[in-house]
């Protein structure tokens, strides 16, 4: 380890190590890239890929986002979105969590989709596309459905679960389940040109009280649709969210709720006093 160091501070370009730099280390010594970017941050080096981070995101910070596990559920429209902004970032480890393929009528808006994936698995398809966007990160793709009881094992050691869910019972089940586990909840949901973004912290109830009187299964999204801007807006909102709540800065939106209408360029706070 120690020679490792020492040739990364020899290779580094200041306080900056680039992403050559990182790939011949882990060749020479037969490690992961991961395992070289971790050494790295903690030796107070910041791979190159996030100097634009870097007065905005320390390289303490950089690190403890390295060493995050975040759960996404959902890989469609708003969780293509999140997964990618997360690698990009520089999230160590994401779990992406859907059992659905890819379909044409998905290519107007997922990020994640294109011909090629055509029937391709959505979690299968995540792996690849981080793997090209940052190697670095580690993305686990659980094909099968999230579901209460064991089938939320897939949010085992996550800081923060991402609600990309397309249906109010799967949200509110992945509501429960993280109440159970501890771990704050992320929320997201996007119809036309609108959307609503939400921190739930367990036992908060927020998620609860915004469809507390839905009686259809998935809402305004089946009458509406999407486009492509919506869920690129509403997704960046909630990767926000998950960064300040995996560094502890900010202000999270617990117990209140943001709606935006990209029609009338309008944002909206609903407090909520549960």
């Amino acid at each position: 380890m120690e020679a490792l160091r020492e040739l990364l501070l020899a290779e580094a370009d200041g306080d900056l190590l680039s992403w050559d730099a990182q790939r011949a280390a882990a060749e020479r010594f037969g490690l992961s890239v991961a395992a070289v970017e971790e050494e790295a941050l903690y030796l107070g080096l910041l791979p190159a890929r996030y100097r634009r981070n870097r007065e905005t995101i320390a390289v303490r910070q950089q690190l403890t986002l390295f060493r995050s596990r975040v759960a996404v559920v959902g890989c469609g429209g708003l969780g293509g979105y999140v997964i990618e902004e997360l690698a990009r970032l520089g999230v160590g480890t994401v779990v992406a969590v859907d059992p659905d393929r890819f379909e044409e009528h998905n290519l107007n808006r997922q990020i994640l989709s294109s011909v090629a994936a055509l029937g391709r698995p959505k979690a299968e398809v995540a792996v690849e596309r981080m793997r090209a966007v940052n190697p670095a990160v580690t993305l686990v793709p659980v094909t099968t459905p999230f579901a209460p009881g064991d089938g939320a094992a897939c949010l085992d050691g996550a800081a923060v679960v991402v609600d990309a869910v397309d249906s109010v019972p799967g949200r509110l089940a992945l509501c429960e389940a993280c109440a159970r586990l501890g771990v704050p909840l992320v929320h997201g949901a996007i119809a036309g040109w609108y959307g609503q973004v939400t921190t739930e912290f367990p036992g908060d109830g927020t998620v609860a009280a915004l469809y507390g009187f839905a009686n259809a299964e998935r809402g305004e999204e089946r009458r509406l649709g999407n486009p492509s801007f919506t869920p690129a807006v509403v997704a960046s909102l909630q990767a926000a969210e998950v960064c300040k709540l995996l560094l502890g800065v900010g202000e999270p939106l617990r117990r209140r709720a943001i709606t935006v209408n990209l029609l009338d360029m309008s944002v909206e706070e609903i407090p909520f006093d549960l």
